[in-house]
């Protein structure tokens, strides 16, 4: 891969240590940030209109709101810039898909499309300079990016279409090396945490704040945890504190 932006998958003795912590060194590449991201939740596939995946919903969304204005944003402040100064957040819409289809293989170029198409149709709403579309697919859906595969190599990641519409992909932890060992829910705020974080400090991977080396803010502190207002999430990387915060 061209940066690395992806969650990847759980390992022990990874989650015991803080990985590189000594050498992590973010530096700030002159590209986009999220100043207050505008946090869209979408669920691809008709599974989600109906129990468990519609309660599941409903408790991502309520994590949403919760967590863009939570202390977990506030710690990102230090990698505020002058023009792009990191506040709060808000999550401003959910949006369900019941009309994707989904084979048990979806591309990349596929999901990019989907929220294309969405977009264009009104389904979505327009994006702006701070809109994340964070896109949930059902159980029985592997994603495959630049010829690595969730579940296989990681477990979630995002990216930028046009360096403009900024998107992560959260694919459900069907494996151990995606949930590790948590339930559903808690493997996926952990996973989405990680992506929120990167994409305000990184919306455009490898233009904003990064390493060389070890990537992303959250990549140096994968699946390193902590509770937030009862939610599990991950750790981030902190430049001024020099360690997973």
């Amino acid at each position: 891969m061209d940066v690395i932006r992806i969650v990847p998958l759980h390992d022990e003795e990874i989650a015991r240590q803080a990985p590189a912590a000594a050498t992590a060194d973010m530096t700030y590449r002159g590209g986009p940030l999220l100043t207050s991201v505008d946090a869209v939740t979408v669920y691809a596939g008709a599974a989600w209109r109906d129990d468990p995946l519609a309660t599941l919903a409903r408790d991502l969304d309520a994590f949403f709101d919760f967590v863009v204005a939570s202390e977990l944003v506030d710690q990102l402040a230090e990698y505020s810039v002058s023009a792009y100064p990191i506040g709060h957040g808000t999550h401003s819409g959910s949006v369900q898909l019941p009309s994707v289809e989904l084979s048990t293989t979806a591309a990349d170029a596929d999901l990019r499309t989907i929220l294309q198409h969405a977009i264009s149709d009104g389904t979505l709403p327009q994006p702006g300079p701070n809109t994340l579309y964070n896109l949930f697919l059902p159980p029985g859906v592997a994603v495959e990016l630049q010829g690595a595969r969730s579940c296989q190599a990681f477990c979630g990641y995002h990216d930028a279409i046009d360096d403009r519409v900024f998107y992560a992909v959260l694919p459900s932890p069907d494996c151990a090396g995606c949930s590790g060992g948590r339930r559903q829910l808690e493997a996926l705020t952990l996973t989405a945490s990680h992506e929120l974080c990167e994409a305000i400090t990184d919306p455009v991977p490898g233009t904003g704040w990064y390493d060389d080396t070890v990537g992303e803010i959250g990549d140096v502190c994968a699946w390193q945890t902590k509770t937030v207002g009862g939610y599990v999430v991950q750790r981030e990387w902190s430049n001024a504190a020099r360690a997973c915060v």
